[in-house]
């Protein structure tokens, strides 16, 4: 039986060299390659043509969503499982949104990951009980987290609706309809929330 190529793109050389010792007690499972930021990572994954990517979110350079976008586009895509410390709603639904097969927080034992990407190879979905808990929580439809993103870049209620093709008063109706929900009352604290979530850079900011 061929074993699962594993590419591990992390940013803290104790935990990447950790997974990578833990990863090697299971005789179906090869670690073909290590990185320590995004893109780094997806040069990795075109040289070495992973069967599965255990990816952090929190990663230099480029973020661990877009990496996950770009390696969906890639030809043949490898599956990709997001390993991250964040278990916000948010995060997980656009982990899911970019590509992400399956999402464990940090934590999880050696046993579990190596359970994950065997289904994951198999080509099965998979979310931590605490990520699969958040993504079935999530506050917020994906008009509003649209919303939310034009809003923290920058935008008017009148652009927001001229983009997202709606009026104006429907924009501000989602604006009032965030703020009820995160109980958060102005722009800045929503662009606040939108950088913790990943859904802005907040190196625009």
């Amino acid at each position: 039986m061929e074993s699962i190529r594993v590419l591990l793109i992390e940013d803290h050389t104790i935990v990447r060299q950790g997974v990578i010792a833990l990863l090697g007690t299971a005789e179906d499972i090869e670690v073909v390659g290590e990185a320590g930021d995004g893109r780094s990572g997806i040069d990795e994954c075109r040289r070495l043509r992973p069967d599965v990517v255990v990816c952090d979110l929190a990663l230099p350079g480029l973020s661990g969503l877009e990496v996950i976008k770009r390696l969906a586009s890639e030809e043949p895509a490898p599956k990709v499982i997001v390993l991250s410390m964040y278990h916000d709603d948010v995060w997980v639904q656009r982990a899911l949104e970019a590509g992400a097969a399956g999402y464990l927080l940090k934590g999880v034992g050696v046993k579990d990951l190596v359970k994950v990407i065997r289904k994951v190879a198999g080509g099965e979905r998979h979310l931590s009980p605490g990520a699969a808990r958040s993504a079935e929580n999530d506050p917020l439809s994906e008009r509003e987290r649209e919303v939310l993103t034009l809003l923290a870049e920058g935008h008017t209620s009148k652009e927001i609706g001229s983009i997202l093709g709606i009026s104006r008063r429907t924009a501000e109706h989602h604006r009032a309809r965030l703020m009820q929900k995160l109980s958060i009352h102005d722009v800045p604290g929503l662009t606040r929330y939108a950088i913790r979530c990943g859904l802005v850079d907040q190196n625009l900011k």
